[in-house]
């Protein structure tokens, strides 16, 4: 994290000894009361504040020295650079917040830097009151020009951040009707600036220049921040400054009503007569601060969206356009919020503002605002918002994929209204492959915000797509590289490809080849709707196996588990039997069909295994629903070596959910099925041969098998034979030579332990099928607490009955 000198200077820090710190601390003292404070001052002061920084644990300053770091820090007439180190110093060790008030100057500079103090180290709003007291004192006395400090709003913005409560009425008040005259009335000159005359000649003042437009033009209206100048007077950093903390202030003191006289005097005047007061600007001095300070920023934020339509001369400005209109529509949005009747002056605006940037890209940001407004306020003008939401869910993310700062800001938008865009926005849940794509191109940044997220989009209409998108992720990241490199470099720049790498230019030729336009063109799809997978997964799998490697794919891959865990989480919470289904056909389809990634395949199959056991008991019934398909995913060995955990669960849900108990329809004819299906199987891996390789598979599939195989035939007793047969060859099987070659002695007396007790089992059928497959009931609260029929009691007297035939195997 730290270079190697850095590291070697934190372990000096931090390993002082106790008697050469002391005499540091006096060789600061010293240098403190020297009237040549140079160099040695700082270094001395850089390295103090290493001292103190480097340890967990906060270290004592003597007193002497940290009141003279008070002296320095509170006095106007130090060097900066040393107010600067002083406050860092005391910011680290802990300080008596009101010591430090008592010799506060009234520069601002000084306020600032104790004002730091104060709010990292003050517990509670009392001890911030004597510094929020001389702000407030600061702001009401009428200081000139140059005695009006620019850091009192920073610092009370903070303030207000820590302790909302800290202002009374009156002073919200007092403050509300500051910034309307800083918002409002900041002069329309150029601050004074001063130059050389030249050699003969000193220095000159120049004459106040009028301010400009991002575009060139002097400006005509009120000053905002998109005004241009060489230099700004203090008013007009008063503007920008309350610009800047405008919104949290409505956000927190923006409430209908204050407490002073003037607010009671017009506490019964009707809302639609205050309405119409509003909206006349030249009876605004007729409203309550809080009112009057809501009609004037509302009439600023006009004013940004109208200059931010001005074509800039500079590419700095363009983007404070940018912001400025973000930064404008949402405090208007906050305003319709607290007073409706804004609503309808604001739209024109908001809807020419849309209008105007819905086509342009490189303005896909203010779209996230514009949209809020839509959300909160369209339903109260009666205006249409679809296609704000078809623009901003279609085309932003599939063409913006790569804005790591619009993806974040999108999907915050999406958590923040969830509830409403589910209610009101009619393709939010279909826009899912759209907005996957922030996640596949910026993950793991994201994954936080797409497990909140998640659950709002799994519908019963959806689920299943919603799914197959999830386990095609990494496929989607490899297109999504290749679209972006293919977007980068002309199909005739052969020479850029190459030097991408062979790999990626060969996978970069298939992406343009028309033959697999139809696979990338699915995975790249905006909206679901257009099927739930595609057939040729497999082909597109082999087209994308360059790309396996690449670092963005693999991390993309890490994070499918999760979004995995939270979709089933949330998926079996619908009670829908058709989709349950559907979803169990896609388990056994995807558990062998996943982009080749080292150790992705193995990840989801385990989430796969976890999952299945959850579905199958809360719907018993799939087992018999999907019978066929799971007698032929049984049947087949070759699952055991591509997908051995997930294949052992479904081999268990069989032997414990294949049960009349659980479905009317299971018949002897269907357990007969899966008993001889499994019985092949477990035939053909347990085939004993001296030329036979070692098995390739755990000793846990042998025993599910056979503990499988018991439970069916408890099932249908005619069966029980066959088994038993079966069973008692299964020490020959541990004790071969390819099996005691790959396992061990443990695993080895495992299997056939369990094959010894499953035998026992079976001579008493009716025990067997009590021991082996319980009641459906068997779990509830009564079986575990009474302890005449719990299971337990049940074993041990089965263990005293079969005691004299524990020798029932052949040696």
């Amino acid at each position: 994290m730290y270079s190697a000198a850095t590291e070697s200077l934190i372990k000096q820090a931090r390993e002082i000894k106790e008697d050469e710190l002391q005499k540091f601390y006096g060789r600061v003292f010293k240098l403190l009361h020297s009237k040549d404070q140079g160099g040695d001052t700082v270094d001395s002061l850089q390295r103090l504040h290493l001292i103190l920084f480097a340890t967990k644990y906060s270290r004592e300053l003597p007193s002497d020295l940290a009141m003279k770091l008070q002296t320095v820090l509170c006095s106007s007439s130090s060097p900066e650079q040393l107010q600067l180190l002083s406050c860092s110093i005391l910011r680290e060790i802990f300080l008596g917040v009101r010591s430090l008030y008592s010799n506060v100057s009234q520069d601002s500079r000084t306020i600032s830097y104790v004002a730091s103090i104060f709010l990292s180290q003050a517990g509670n709003k009392e001890e911030v009151m004597p510094l929020c007291h001389h702000l407030l004192k600061s702001l009401e006395s009428r200081l000139s020009e140059a005695q009006m400090s620019k850091h009192t709003l920073p610092i009370l913005s903070k303030m207000i951040s820590v302790y909302p409560d800290i202002l009374t009425d009156d002073q919200v008040n007092l403050v509300s009707r500051k910034m309307v005259d800083w918002l409002r009335y900041a002069s329309m000159q150029q601050g004074a600036s001063v130059t050389s005359g030249g050699f003969f000649s000193g220095q000159r003042a120049r004459q106040p220049a009028p301010l400009m437009e991002v575009d060139g033009v002097v400006t005509g209206d009120f000053f905002t921040v998109l005004c241009v100048g060489q230099s700004y007077t203090e008013d007009q950093w008063m503007n920008m400054y309350t610009f800047s903390m405008i919104r949290s202030w409505l956000l927190t003191y923006d409430t209908c009503g204050t407490s002073n006289a003037e607010s009671d005097d017009r506490s019964e005047v009707d809302s639609s007569v205050m309405s119409m007061v509003s909206a006349t600007s030249s009876s605004s001095r007729l409203l309550p601060p809080k009112e009057r300070l809501r009609e004037k920023t509302f009439e600023y934020c006009q004013r940004l969206i109208e200059q931010s339509d001005r074509k800039a001369l500079k590419r700095t400005d363009t983007e404070l356009q940018k912001a400025c209109i973000v930064e404008s529509v949402s405090i208007m949005d906050i305003i319709c919020g607290e007073d409706p009747s804004y609503v309808y002056r604001a739209f024109p605006c908001i809807k020419a503002l849309y209008g105007r940037l819905n086509g342009d890209l490189a303005y896909s940001r203010t779209l996230i605002p514009i949209a809020q407004f839509y959300l909160n306020h369209s339903e109260m003008a009666a205006v249409d918002s679809e296609a704000v939401f078809r623009q901003l869910f279609g085309h932003c993310p599939a063409e913006q994929f790569n804005e790591p700062m619009l993806a974040f800001e999108f999907i915050q938008f999406c958590l923040l209204n969830t509830s409403t865009l589910q209610a009101r926005v009619t393709n939010y849940r279909q826009s899912f492959p759209n907005l996957l794509k922030f996640l596949a191109w910026n993950s793991p940044g994201l994954i936080s915000e797409f497990v909140e997220l998640l659950p709002s989009l799994v519908a019963p209409d959806t689920a299943i797509e919603l799914l197959h998108t999830i386990l095609d992720l990494p496929c989607l990241a490899a297109a999504l590289d290749l679209q972006h490199r293919s977007a980068c470099y002309q199909a005739s720049d052969r020479t850029s490809w190459d030097q991408q790498g062979a790999k990626v230019a060969a996978c970069l030729d298939a992406f343009r080849q028309p033959f697999y336009r139809g696979l990338f063109l699915y995975i790249l799809r905006p909206e679901a709707g257009t099927g739930d997978t595609i057939d040729r997964l497999r082909m597109l799998h082999g087209i994308l196996a360059d790309m396996a490697d690449s670092p963005r794919v693999v991390r993309c891959a890490q994070v499918i588990p999760v979004l995995l865990h939270v979709y089933f989480n949330t998926v079996t919470q619908i009670s829908d039997e058709k989709l349950m289904n559907q979803l169990m056909l896609v388990l056994l389809e995807r558990s062998g069909l996943l982009y080749n990634i080292r150790t992705f395949q193995t990840e989801v199959q385990r989430v796969f295994s976890t999952h299945l056991q959850t579905l199958c008991k809360l719907h018993p019934s799939l087992i018999v629903d999907q019978s066929r398909e799971l007698l032929d995913f049984v049947g087949s060995p070759s699952n055991i070596y591509s997908k051995e955990d997930f294949y052992t669960h479904v081999v268990w849900v069989i032997g414990e959910y294949l049960s009349v108990s659980y479905d009317t329809r299971c018949s002897v004819e269907l357990i007969t099925s899966f008993f001889e299906s499994l019985e092949a199987v477990l035939f053909e891996i347990t085939q004993v041969r001296q030329s036979a390789s070692p098995p390739r598979f755990s000793p846990r599939l042998i025993t599910v098998l056979m503990t499988t195989l018991a439970k069916l035939a408890t099932r249908s007793q005619d069966l029980i034979p066959r088994v038993s047969l079966f069973l008692s060859k299964m020490r020959l099987f541990a004790r071969s030579a390819p099996v005691t070659a790959c396992y061990s002695e443990e695993d080895s007396e495992e299997i056939i332990t369990r094959a010894h007790e499953l035998i026992n089992l079976l001579k008493l059928p009716n025990v067997a099928q009590f021991v082996l497959a319980p009641s459906a009931g068997g779990d509830g609260p009564r079986w575990h607490r009474d302890t005449n029929t719990s299971l337990p009691q049940s074993m041990r007297t089965i263990s005293t009955l079969l005691h004299r035939h524990s020798s029932v195997l052949p040696p």
